[in-house]
């Protein structure tokens, strides 16, 4: 079967029982970078040397129909460099393709930045939404859609554009909406900021260093509505950032509530007028 292994996000002594077993006795470890597993091996003082086979964004769907014919035989444990498989992370595809192909996948949970962050973040945790990397570019624009979303966001970002991030989530979601910043979790300088968007983007506004997550407040109840002139303008900002209309309406729509159809076609209207 394919095992998917969550690792360490930093401190080694999270590895899990399972997987510390799962390692003594493994033949064949897909790794998102074989280099860092070399290391977790040695760090867990693992005596058994399997076969590592590089499963990374660049490789996987090539890799995953080998892996899956592996796995028909024997387990194949996959690995990232941190955290669980599959979750911005390699890993997926090749879940994909072992269901289609009917072989058995499982997985030995563990240690996660995403729920690590959100339980100290201070931010409601009963409903939330993972949206993975902040975009590169265009944030303020890809993120508005979000700003009516009830439900707490988390982000991950490097810490390089950390300043810049919360710079542009403060002008999408607007400078008073709450949030954390979680930095160096589990590791020995783990810090988590906690403050208004204006607040966090002034304090690092230099950047930061280490692995960086952000947990954003969630809108009002009041504000998931959004009125339709405030939307339509969101769709074709959207829209004029290179983004199809109609592509534009729908994720307008799914995070405000209002009509997809309607929208797009009170978008139409508008960019007509302009």
């Amino acid at each position: 079967m394919i095992i998917l292994g969550a690792t360490p996000i930093g401190n080694l002594g999270d590895a899990s029982r399972r997987l510390v077993e799962t390692l003594e006795r493994i033949g064949t470890v897909a790794a998102e970078d074989t280099r860092v597993t070399v290391q977790l091996l040695r760090g867990l003082g693992i005596e058994n040397r399997p076969r590592l086979v590089a499963l990374h964004e660049h490789n996987e769907r090539e890799r995953a129909a080998e892996l899956v014919e592996l796995a028909r035989t024997e387990d194949v444990l996959v690995l990232s460099d941190a955290g669980m498989p599959t979750v911005s992370d390699p890993g997926y595809a090749l879940v994909a393709a072992a269901i289609d192909a009917g072989v058995p996948v499982t997985a030995l949970p563990g240690p996660s930045a995403v729920l690590t962050a959100l339980a100290l973040s201070g931010l409601p945790t009963d409903r939330f939404a993972f949206e993975g990397f902040l975009p590169r570019k265009g944030r303020v624009a890809a993120m508005r859609p979000l700003a009516a979303e009830t439900r707490t966001l988390v982000f991950f970002e490097s810490p390089h554009r950390i300043g810049d991030a919360l710079t542009d989530l403060a002008e999408a979601f607007g400078p008073t909406r709450r949030a954390a910043v979680c930095r160096e979790l589990t590791k020995m300088y783990e810090e988590v900021a906690r403050g208004t968007l204006e607040e966090l983007a002034a304090k690092f506004a230099d950047g930061a260093r280490g692995e960086i997550v952000i947990v954003v407040e969630g809108a009002p109840a009041a504000a998931a509505t959004a009125d339709l002139a405030t939307a339509v303008a969101t769709v074709l900002e959207l829209a004029a950032g290179g983004i199809r209309m109609k592509e534009a309406a729908a994720d307008v729509a799914g995070a405000t509530g209002l009509n997809a159809k309607a929208l797009y076609e009170a978008a139409i209207r508008a960019k007509g007028r302009s």
